[in-house]
């Protein structure tokens, strides 16, 4: 957003510098406005209710004899002056929904694993997946249910990458948590790749509508954003040919 509002004013300034004055303040006048829009929270607004309305309600889950829940990464944390790395607050909802999910699996007497699926793509000096994974069984659950998938370093990888470990597995049923705004992404990319999965948000956002530009607005528009050009950029690489050929085989 930020670099958006930036081009926008240098476009207005090198139109006034050609005397082009109605394109420089419209220019102007369009930079002025998508700052507005986005800061006091209608842009984001907008942009978040498609992402995370088909997300809003948690799904009711039949539990089968052999489940997956697959975690994907939301970064890490380096605790400054010490050598610890741990999931930063944006993995936080994910991670105890992801644990609400394998205690109730495992009451109803259910096979389940937890695939954490995320590498190191902060530099931290330690994998979200070893990260989530030392949470997970402070939390209870137990060693063997874990799998860890440590190379991932986006989300298509993280598709890419689970796949084969869940066919290793053969789970009958798969659900995916991710946060409600990367849902719809995450399902398209595991779709590719033959997983056939619930989605299962671990955190939903909504804006602060004000009467002023704030910061945590212009933050959720360009996670919104982030979302669409993700999106866009699949469609686009599937039309032409290089995205990998796409899963025949479901996973699950």
């Amino acid at each position: 957003m930020l670099i958006l509002l930036v081009v926008l004013c240098l476009l207005g300034l090198a139109f006034g510098l050609l005397r082009w004055r109605r394109c420089q303040w419209t220019s102007y006048g369009l930079a002025l406005l998508l700052f507005f829009l986005a800061g006091c929270g209608p842009l984001p607004a907008l942009l978040l209710k498609w992402l995370q309305a088909p997300y809003a309600t948690r799904p009711t889950i039949t539990w089968a004899q052999r489940n997956a829940i697959v975690l994907l990464g939301a970064g890490t944390a380096h605790v400054v002056g010490t050598q610890q790395v741990e999931p930063n607050i944006a993995a936080n909802g994910r991670i105890i929904e992801a644990y609400s999910l394998y205690r109730a699996c495992r009451q109803g007497g259910n096979d389940c694993k937890v695939v954490v699926s995320g590498g190191d793509p902060f530099r931290n000096g330690m994998t979200e997946a070893a990260a989530y994974d030392r949470v997970l069984l402070s939390m209870g659950v137990n060693d063997t249910d874990l799998l860890l998938e440590s190379r991932s370093m986006n989300t298509w990888q993280n598709a890419q990458f689970v796949q084969p470990m869940l066919k290793d597995y053969r789970p009958e049923q798969v659900l995916l948590v991710s946060s409600a705004t990367h849902l719809n992404r995450a399902l398209i990319y595991f779709a590719h790749f033959g997983i056939d999965a619930t989605p299962v948000r671990g955190d939903y956002v909504d804006v602060r509508f004000t009467c002023w530009p704030n910061a945590w607005n212009m933050a959720l528009t360009d996670f919104a954003a982030h979302e669409y050009i993700g999106v866009l950029t699949y469609h686009f690489y599937n039309f032409m040919g290089w995205n990998a050929p796409p899963s025949r085989n479901g996973a699950a």
